[in-house]
């Protein structure tokens, strides 16, 4: 009878399909000795964009984990060691040799697991398992809240999660670090107490955190200000009268059309955007600075801002043109949806070509947003709030909302934005002729 013989895989960090060289470790939820299956979950890694879970593409028991959580990854570098049960023994550690095909992160030569959730937890207490004793729930905790812990010094067992499904976020791990002894006046010497010997009390440390920057955080830095100083920003301003796109919202939320979506003044805002588009193409271009041409897109791959307990994502609306309203309605709360809950995959996060930011869901007016690497645009929209309005001669109570769009000056001109802003403007003002004629 042949015994099988034993060979030792090296998993590296695979191509993640979005042009990154580097990621973050998040933390693994194997441990050296576990047993883990074909595709079953090992880790969690932080890209530029989201964060992704790797399976694994061997199956057997592993050896050794050769990356720890924090740390920065270069694309190929080893990850762990696996040893299986078939084919030649191969030792262990061997660089030297070729690389092993790397799987797209998410894939593998089967499926995936059903739940990933429970392969997680079940994979991370197989060794407790195997002694008899029974696995611990594991806190269920975002990967910036789970860095953020790390560096505090806070046991995520201890903190109470607020997040969507009780899921622990940075703020509550800022809120429970918080929590601990602090001096309290009239404990100890304090500066009212008796120095003889001392002219002057003595001044008190400076109190800081330092935070480590990386995955999401340290892209969205690099990425900003890469854009800030290549690209010249220029910016317009219009503020206009949107009530008619406030009455419109209210309208279609009773629409059949619209069942099971909600509609809001974002939509509209994004159909006026593409109309402009259609006019003024430059908006939805970039810079090719190897050739010094200017490239314009035909699809308009629409570009949502989205802050996140992450940092800012940007996820992307495919070919927005070709989407009626409903399913552009649909499509933005979802991709949003998706990348808050960080359920977006790096290749949802990538490729817009144009983009826009709400910040009035913040309570703000406006602001001169930075442009998304290579894009020729970005739109921010202001808070709707009543304000007095001169409507037919008249001061009245209207619905305003002020736009702001920063352009890339190479490619668009003061004159071009301009008119794409009044189009969106005037858009706002008389939204049912224009979406009818998109029709």
């Amino acid at each position: 009878m042949t015994n099988p013989t034993r060979a030792v895989e090296e998993f590296r960090l695979p191509d993640l399909g979005e042009g990154l060289t580097e990621a973050d470790w998040v933390h693994w939820v194997v441990a050296v000795g576990d047993r883990v299956e074909l595709n079953q979950v090992i880790g969690e890694v932080e890209t530029a964009k989201a964060t992704v879970e790797l399976p694994s593409p061997y199956g057997g028991t592993v050896e050794e984990l050769l990356v720890e959580p924090g740390q920065t990854v270069p694309v190929g570098a080893p990850l762990l060691r696996i040893a299986t049960e078939d084919g030649p023994a191969e030792p262990a550690g061997d660089s030297d040799g070729p690389s092993r095909p790397s799987v797209l992160v998410g894939y593998g030569p089967g499926d995936a697991p059903q739940s990933r959730r429970a392969t997680r937890r079940i994979s991370a207490d197989a060794g407790r398992a195997r002694d008899g004793d029974p696995p611990p729930a594991r806190p269920d905790a975002k990967p910036g809240a789970r860095k953020l812990a790390a560096l505090l010094e806070v046991d995520l067992d201890t903190v109470t999660g607020t997040g969507r499904g009780g899921v622990i976020t940075r703020d509550d791990v800022r809120r429970t670090a918080g929590h601990g002894d602090e001096p309290t006046a009239g404990h100890g010497e304090g500066p009212t107490a008796e120095r003889p010997h001392s002219p002057a009390p003595e001044a008190s440390p400076e109190r800081t955190t330092r935070i480590p920057v990386g995955g999401v955080r340290k892209r969205t830095a690099e990425a900003v200000s890469r854009s800030a100083f290549t690209a010249p920003h220029a910016s317009v301003f219009l503020t206009c009268d949107a009530t008619a796109t406030v009455d419109l919202v209210s309208t279609l939320r009773a629409s059949p059309a619209f069942e099971g979506v909600r509609p809001t003044a974002l939509s509209i805002v994004t159909r006026a955007l593409l109309h402009a588009i259609a006019d003024e193409p430059s908006l939805n271009a970039h810079w090719d600075d190897d050739t010094g041409e200017i490239v314009l897109h035909h699809d308009v791959h629409l570009g949502i801002a989205t802050a996140t307990s992450d940092g800012l994502k940007v996820p992307v609306v495919r070919e927005a043109q070709r989407l009626s309203l409903p399913r552009l309605a649909r499509s933005i709360a979802e991709v949003a949806d998706r990348a808050r809950t960080g359920r977006s995959t790096p290749s949802e996060l990538t490729g817009s070509t144009v983009s826009v930011t709400n910040v009035g869901v913040f309570g703000v007016d406006g602001g001169t947003p930075i442009l998304n690497p290579g894009e020729s645009a970005i739109l921010a929209v202001g808070a709707i709030s009543d304000r007095p309005w001169v409507v037919d001669g008249a001061l009245a109570i209207r619905k305003v909302v002020t736009l702001s769009l920063s352009f890339d000056h190479r490619l668009v001109d003061g004159e071009q934005a301009g008119r794409a802003l009044a189009t969106i403007g005037a858009f706002l003002g008389d939204p049912v002729p224009m979406l009818l004629a998109d029709t």
